[in-house]
């Protein structure tokens, strides 16, 4: 059973604190440089605030010590300018200061308060028990009437901010949460033949998904792509060349030995790629796997495993896509995740698990998937059948 939702709450005139995620990439200047987790959220707070509710949403940008750590000022103003409803900003967060200002809004207004990691008690991972008891959540706590946790990309973490409120507050799954919960839920619901389409350089993950849906009976297919599709040619006894397997294993050591033990406990779902493509005098260079080794790294698949790739999703009935095919962020090696992603947009049912695949999406300007999900994290953690902190104390609570 799924958490309470806005569906649950009367909210005329009541506080509410909105957890969302906003941490969105930023330019040069430090200005956003990419509002799609804010546009994401924008149906959630225009309902609460259509509703006549009074508020105060909590959010965090970066990690202490990076380069994108940084106030929220410049989030308040583009929320401002997408909602019908004013969204103020206090570069406070639980102050007395930001207190009066929460209490200060009327029905229909909103304000953004500060950096949640501008303080060190959310960025501890800690039970909800001990969450509800932090500065954070104890201040807060009493100028709300009522919690909702939007924040699907950072529910697999136990922050205050996310796992605290509930223990104090009544609390609701905002729509995106519901949607994504609703969606990655809900996976082995879905049509078969089910083709689970793995790449990315977070070799790891990739391992991770596949040996879960595998164990679980939940794919039909594994298509396997960018460096963790190098780890499988490596497994299946490929010469990929050092210049391919050595960053493999500067990732995880045991990455090429892992994936040979999945291929040979499942061996027919498996898909490998029969061409990869490399630089080769500044040009993309496509070689069949029997052309390897190269001296040159694989950074994409050829178009032969494309149009291999193609021909499973063409009789596919729900793809799940995880990871890019390739370094999609140069245009010379971005043919593979363009075509793979071009042919799952096509299949009856398709699903993105967030992270670096939907940034190739928008990137590349690939669209028509029935569900794009907001989160990395949070999306591998369902895909692999994991618990999310952050929505397992809403239901505990409610």
């Amino acid at each position: 059973m799924g958490p309470p939702t806005l569906d649950d709450v009367s909210v005329e005139g009541a506080t509410v604190g909105v957890r969302v995620d906003i941490n969105s990439p930023l330019d040069e200047s430090g200005r956003l440089g990419d509002d799609a987790r804010l546009r994401a959220h924008v149906g959630t707070l225009s309902e609460l605030l259509d509703r006549g509710a009074k508020v105060a949403v909590l959010a965090h940008q970066g990690r202490p010590g990076g380069d994108e750590f940084a106030p929220l000022g410049d989030h308040a103003e583009r929320l401002d300018d997408m909602l019908d409803h004013p969204v103020s900003y206090t570069d406070a967060t639980f102050s007395a200061d930001a207190r009066g200002a929460i209490e200060d809004l009327s029905p229909g207004e909103a304000i953004l308060l500060e950096n949640t990691r501008f303080y060190s008690e959310e960025y501890m991972e800690l039970p909800s028990e001990e969450a509800a008891r932090t500065f954070l959540v104890e201040r807060l706590a009493p100028v709300l009437d009522a919690f909702v946790n939007d924040a699907f990309a950072a529910a697999h973490r136990s922050q205050p901010s996310l796992v605290g409120f509930p223990r104090h507050l009544p609390s609701y799954a905002g729509r995106v949460m519901e949607r994504e919960l609703d969606v990655l839920g809900a996976i082995e619901e879905t049509p078969r033949p089910r083709v689970y389409a793995l790449g990315g350089a977070k070799i790891a993950d990739a391992l991770d998904v596949a040996t879960s849906v595998l164990e679980r009976d939940l794919a039909d297919a594994v298509l396997t792509s960018g460096m963790a599709g190098n780890a499988f040619l490596a497994a299946d006894g490929v010469d990929v060349g050092r210049a391919t397997v050595d960053p493999i294993l500067d990732r995880d050591a045991t990455a090429i030995e892992d994936a040979g033990e999945l291929l040979e406990a499942y061996r027919g779902k498996f898909h490998l790629p029969s061409d990869v493509a490399v630089e080769r005098g500044g040009e993309r260079i496509e070689l069949s796997v029997s052309e390897l080794p190269a001296g040159e790294p694989a950074l994409d698949v050829g178009s032969a495993t494309v149009a291999a790739y193609a021909d499973v999703l063409d009789d596919a009935g729900t793809v799940i896509l995880n990871g890019p095919a390739g370094v999609y962020e140069d245009d010379r090696f971005a043919a593979g995740t363009r075509g793979i992603y071009g042919a799952a947009a096509e299949t009856d049912t398709s699903i993105v698990g967030g992270g670096d695949t939907a940034a190739a999406l928008r990137r590349l300007g690939i669209e028509g998937f029935d569900h794009v999900s907001t989160g990395g994290g949070a999306a591998l953690q369902m895909l692999t059948g994991g618990e999310l902190p952050a929505v397992e104390v809403l239901r505990r609570c409610a």
